[in-house]
């Protein structure tokens, strides 16, 4: 239905911009892509707007876009690969990089904090909407059919009661919650060990991260040891290899190099503690390399996921090569 003649662009937009962040967040839940998710809410916008002229107030602003958001998630998951981590692929150690070379696959991309919490949110607004982008529970909603996705995140989510979620998804109550129980049950089967981590104060969490860049710009593999636990993990997309207890820590104090070979720039992604970093070239430019996302615990790191892709540099508001100091993006 086209936009009514007497409805300003203005209007819409106090109405309905005031959501974007959160349904990028639920967008990004349920697709596992910052890339895919941003493109999905642009396009729930374009939807929003043109049917703005048959909107009726049978529902909230907040609810309608939600709608919109998640039925078009729904479309694109038919089109698009799982996005995965390589710890959901096989055990630790296997190299499956052939098995998945040309099929439809996708690997699961971090999320910058600054794209889904804004500075004036409600603290505890912002703690909660970190909690449910940690990056384990990301992975776990992939195993999740769609459908039982966008149940499981409307309702335990957002919150969203039973018969507005079945008005959303055009099914009934019956079927909304019969499709939850099935949604935790399986959530319940591939949930990674981390998330059950105790987590530590955000302060024990920032200076993990302060250590954990000290220890790779000066190559102090001592300390990088002293880091992480006995039974850290370590995880390299886009290699489908990854690596557990001894061998997560031989690999990572391997990548070290020299002192000057590495510079990081401490950020934020998934509610995590998160380093974005650069490495020398041989001209003695700084080069966009990975961004890596912490998993911290009380008693040292638990996890790191290395993503090797510089594209998510941008994302992050970083440049692909370090000429000047790039500010901090925590």
């Amino acid at each position: 239905m086209s936009l009514q003649a007497d409805t300003a662009p203005g209007e819409f937009a106090d109405l309905t911009e005031p959501f974007r962040r959160e349904l990028l967040a639920h967008c990004y839940r349920m697709l596992g892509s910052v890339d895919d998710a941003e493109d999905v809410v642009q396009e729930t916008y374009l939807r929003a707007w043109r049917s703005y002229g048959g909107f009726e107030g049978r529902s909230s602003v907040r609810t309608w876009l939600y709608q919109i958001a998640t039925n078009t998630c729904l479309t694109a998951r038919q089109h698009q690969a799982r996005r995965a981590l390589p710890s959901g692929l096989g055990g630790p150690g296997q190299d499956r990089d052939a098995e998945f070379a040309g099929s439809e696959f996708g690997w699961l991309q971090p999320m910058p904090d600054a794209l889904v919490t804004g500075e004036a949110d409600d603290p505890a607004v912002i703690a909660a909407t970190r909690d449910s982008l940690r990056l384990a529970l990301i992975a776990s909603f992939q195993y999740l059919p769609p459908r039982q996705r966008a149940v499981l995140l409307l309702r335990e989510v957002l919150a969203f009661p039973a018969d507005d979620v079945a008005r959303m998804l055009g099914t009934t109550t019956v079927a909304v919650k019969s499709a939850l129980q099935r949604a935790r049950a399986r959530l319940s089967d591939v949930a990674p060990a981390d998330r059950q981590i105790a987590e530590p104060t955000e302060p024990t969490a920032r200076a993990l991260l302060d250590r954990y860049i000290a220890a790779f710009e000066n190559a102090d593999a001592a300390s990088l040891e002293r880091l992480l636990r006995r039974d850290a993990t370590l995880e390299m997309p886009p290699s489908s290899v990854w690596f557990a207890g001894g061998d997560a820590i031989a690999t990572a104090v391997a990548g070290l190099g020299s002192p000057g070979e590495w510079r990081m720039v401490p950020t934020a992604a998934n509610g995590q503690p998160a380093a974005a970093a650069y490495q020398r070239s041989v001209d003695g430019t700084y080069r966009a390399f990975a961004i890596v996302v912490l998993t911290a615990s009380a008693t040292g790191i638990a996890r790191l996921v290395v993503f090797g892709d510089p594209g998510l540099f941008g994302r992050f508001g970083l440049p692909l090569t370090w000429e000047l100091e790039p500010r901090s993006v925590r």
